[in-house]
């Protein structure tokens, strides 16, 4: 499978370029609301330093307790704290809205959003299952808005460097095989607090266990890697290590997405003994390995001992903050790749590979598309 060259840094710096010239102290910061509280990534946005570009108007969760945690923790005025998203919506009147309730959630969180033209921001993965997907999508087409998904490894200098090395670069030639490896020793293990385990420990709610928690970032980077090429076949593992932890979903996962002339091997886990985000490329003339957001190696046909080097924003334009990126896109100053890490095309892959992922494991059969 021969690679297609796009220019992925070059639309990068042109956006920069726009940012930097056309942001002015006069420009309105957005108006921003928050749709749910208990994902335990919140404070990403919450705990974000005011840059300037969003203005809070609303914040919004069903349970009482949580909301009065989250005003506690973050110093949040009572007339912005909500507890049913339509009056929030109706009130504040916010331009964008970030998703930080569960991944079923994220639904119901565009049907209340896109009639009334408001971009949203989710949390990785888009959707718990294809059909919630296909609402989502054709809520945004219909009415016009901006349907981000956000994912940690987008924010990554090394994966910015990776996709240019693969797409423009041709650096690793014919991409044979990616191996992604993502995870921790477990929700529970690493402190999440109950409200976040509450959905994120359901099969309803989340969808799944590991498999959709980590499973998502593969599928994710595979399809920016291969720029939207449809997926042959999905077969998938899942086993539970930890049943009286879990006992509801699966903590280990492997997903291997086969493609005409490429693999890639998803290991998700929530039983690694440390954390990692890690990617290893192989093509048929080189690999790249991004160890973490820095550190990356990689050797190729012209290039005789392999290379370590850090990568940083000062060596390839890369937004390291997901919520500046959102806003250049609502103010149309950069536009997303098709199959961007983003962008809705690619995450709808995204979830058609986790379905078809959960549906191998259940039946121990590889899922042909």
């Amino acid at each position: 499978m021969k690679t297609q060259k796009l220019s992925i840094a070059t639309v990068l710096i042109l956006a920069f370029s726009v940012a930097i010239t056309t942001m002015s102290k006069a420009e309105k910061p957005i108006r921003l609301a928050v749709a749910g509280m208990s994902h335990g990534h919140i404070s990403f946005i919450l705990g974000r330093p005011d840059k300037g570009d969003f203005e809070l108007v609303g914040v919004c969760d069903t349970n009482r307790v949580l909301t009065r945690n989250v005003k506690v923790r973050y110093e949040l005025p009572a007339e912005i704290i909500y507890h049913n998203l339509e009056k929030m919506l109706d009130e504040t009147k916010p331009e964008a809205v970030v998703a930080f309730g569960s991944i079923f959630d994220h639904l119901s969180v565009v049907e209340a959003c896109a009639p009334r033209g408001i971009h949203v921001m989710v949390e990785k993965p888009l959707a718990v299952n294809m059909e919630h997907a296909k609402q989502m999508a054709e809520l945004a087409e219909k009415h016009d808005i901006f349907l981000l998904t956000d994912y940690e490894t987008s924010w990554y200098p090394t994966t910015a460097q990776s996709l240019k090395m693969v797409r423009e670069d041709d650096f690793v030639g014919n991409l044979r095989k990616v191996v992604i490896h993502d995870g921790h020793r477990g929700p529970k293990e690493i402190g999440c607090d109950r409200f976040f385990l509450e959905w994120l420990t359901d099969p309803v709610l989340n969808g799944g266990g590991a498999i959709i928690d980590f499973g998502c970032y593969g599928a994710n980077l595979m399809t920016a890697l291969t720029n939207g090429q449809e997926a042959v076949s999905v077969t998938a593992v899942t086993r539970q290590f930890k049943p009286d932890v879990y006992p509801k979903v699966d903590d280990e996962a492997t997903i291997i997405v086969s493609y005409p002339e490429a693999q890639c091997i998803i290991q998700a886990s929530w039983n690694w003994p440390f954390s990692r985000k890690d990617m290893e490329i192989y093509g048929d003339e080189g690999y790249i390995y991004a160890l973490n957001r820095s550190d990356i190696k990689f050797r190729g046909a012209d290039v005789s001992s392999e290379v370590q080097k850090k990568i940083t924003p000062d060596d390839i334009p890369v937004y390291e903050d997901p919520f500046a990126y959102f806003a250049d896109v609502i103010h149309k100053k950069i536009v997303q790749p098709e199959y961007g890490l983003y962008s809705l095309k690619n995450n709808l892959e995204v979830v058609k590979i986790l379905d078809a992922a959960r549906e191998s494991a259940r039946t121990g059969r590889a899922v042909f598309f």
